[in-house]
């Protein structure tokens, strides 16, 4: 080794430090003649960093994730404080900020977890303690993976069998409504179909910029997307005061505005609603997709909550079965994507990331173009299109884990369903917090109202009032939910997301400890 400023020298500490430790301290004829000594023996002028705040993709600065949010990174750093002793008003956080359900207790399927063993470790396929038709089930799916190995990469648009029996499963869903496996993409969860199909739809600038229409309020992966996409962000508000219902007059509003500085393409549709929790009916959905097919708009419907409807006389009807319904006028012009995943529902399996999106009515070119783009990440995770597999192809009456499975997914909905009341029912006994209907899906929205001093306390912090609220209800309580703010609302009212996910009996600590802060706070600032 040798110092940078004496050509061929060797290294030595002293010579380093009086030398190139220092370069700074020169004068700048100095420092430019050192420079161009440094050039001619080969070594690389001192420079900043390449990637800096200033340097980088300006849109990822955009985006923004609420839900793993400023309220989230402090409630790990009261985890680890208190697993280091620091005393604090409770013993627990209680992380109602997102859907992720074994994390909150629920318990796995056993068929389900029972093929992925077989399928990881097919030793297993040897072991008489495991079903018969469970070991069929790893047998097909191995023997779809190349050398009959989950480890393998597959095809990129799915395994072949798995995505054939996606299908099926639509095709009973809908009533018979034909589905093209040849339309299915497996997913890394809905979110990379999502994604992948936001990135065809973006082009243009200025004015002619891609518009994507959603729902206020959201889901933060629809806005986020947007911005690192650099799409423009269209939002359509549900009206709170009809159970967080959708009004066509108010989709004409929006877009009628967009299309003075944008292009809009495209409406997302989150059914049942996430955070809402409200679930569209039939007549609904036909006027969404009417307006679609008037407006000439591709739809995306985000379906991933299909089986979680609790309210009485509400159902899940899924855009695809309504828009062949509604005749060869609507079904053979209207472009439509829907998305499916194993991380909601009764199976809660988050981690495997699986997912599916059909593709309808897509422009044959522009579908080569959707399988290219899909190849440039080779594949989704092979567990995950394995578990969908099963999702879509689950235990059949006579086959042996039949009737377990039935109990436990029973179970697990009739759970949710009872917690979707009870939420309901405890938030709207407290004074200044009002409570919607949780009709489906996995989440309350209640909207909050806030003391005029804490909101103008927290404008002087340069926080959003309901983001003060939830960090001190974290602070006090142990409680981590996700503010209305990182959702949107309209101007004026607050608002937080919370989870149904937690067991019966927390649930009930929660919303009790909850009900009391919220009165203590609403003392506390009046």
């Amino acid at each position: 080794l040798f110092c940078l400023c004496a050509p061929k020298a060797t290294f030595h500490p002293s010579l380093h430090s009086l030398c190139c430790k220092n370069l700074s301290a020169f004068p700048a004829a100095q420092s430019e003649h050192l420079q161009q000594k440094m050039s001619e023996n080969g070594a690389l002028p001192l420079r900043g960093k390449v990637l800096t705040l200033d340097t980088m993709n300006a849109n990822v600065k955009k985006v923004d994730y609420a839900v793993r949010g400023p309220i989230v990174q402090r409630a790990v750093q009261i985890e680890k404080e208190l697993k280091e002793g620091v005393k604090k008003p409770f013993e627990e956080v209680i992380k109602a900020n997102i859907g992720d359900a074994h994390a909150m207790g629920q318990r796995p399927i056993t068929f389900f977890r029972q093929v992925m063993a077989l399928c990881t470790y097919p030793q297993l396929l040897d072991d008489n303690k495991f079903p018969e038709d469970a070991k069929n089930r790893a047998r097909r799916i191995l023997q779809s993976c190349g050398g009959n190995s989950i480890g393998a990469y597959t095809t990129s648009q799915g395994i072949d069998c798995v995505r054939h029996d996606v299908a099926n499963y639509i095709q009973r869903r809908d009533g018979g409504i034909p589905s093209d496996p040849d339309n299915i993409y497996l997913t890394t969860g809905a979110s990379d179909g999502i994604v992948t199909i936001l990135k065809l739809l973006t082009t243009g600038e200025g004015r002619t910029r891609t518009g994507v229409m959603i729902s206020i309020p959201q889901y933060p992966l629809y806005s986020a997307s947007i911005a690192e996409l650099g799409a423009v962000q269209i939002n359509y508000y549900l009206n709170e005061e009809k159970c967080w219902s959708l009004d066509i007059s108010e989709l004409q509003r929006s877009l009628q505005a967009a299309r003075e500085h944008c292009n809009p393409c495209v409406l997302c549709i989150i059914n049942p609603g996430n955070p809402t929790g409200q679930v569209q009916s039939r007549q609904c959905i036909e006027d969404v997709i009417r307006f679609a097919a008037k407006e000439n708009l591709f739809l995306m419907a985000d379906e991933v909550y299909q089986d979680n409807v609790y309210a009485e006389g509400c159902a899940f009807h899924s855009f695809k079965k309504v828009l062949f319904e509604m005749g060869p006028e609507y079904s053979s012009k209207v472009e439509l994507a829907s998305f499916h995943s194993t991380s909601k529902c009764y199976m809660g399996e988050c981690g495997f990331r699986g997912g599916y999106m059909e593709v309808m009515n897509m422009d044959p070119e522009v579908k080569a173009q959707l399988t290219k783009l899909v190849s440039v990440r080779l594949c989704p995770p092979a567990p995950g299109q394995a578990l969908m597999d099963l999702v879509v192809n689950s235990p059949q009456p006579g086959e042996p884990s039949y009737q377990t499975f039935m109990k436990e997914r029973t179970a697990v909905l009739s759970a949710l369903a009872e917690k979707a009341k009870l939420t309901e029912e405890i938030l709207n006994t407290v004074p200044g917090i009002s409570c919607n209907p949780v009709q489906g899906a996995m989440y309350s929205f209640p909207r909050i109202t806030l003391p005029e001093r804490s909101i103008n306390e927290a404008k002087a912090k340069g926080q959003a009032p309901d983001m003060f609220y939830c960090m001190k209800l974290l602070e006090e309580t142990g409680i981590c939910l996700v503010p209305g703010s990182g959702f949107g609302q309209r101007e004026g009212t607050y608002h937080f997301r919370m989870t149904i996910l937690p067991p019966t009996d927390k649930l009930k600590i929660m919303l009790n400890k909850l009900k009391e802060f919220h009165q203590k706070f609403t003392q506390q600032y009046s």
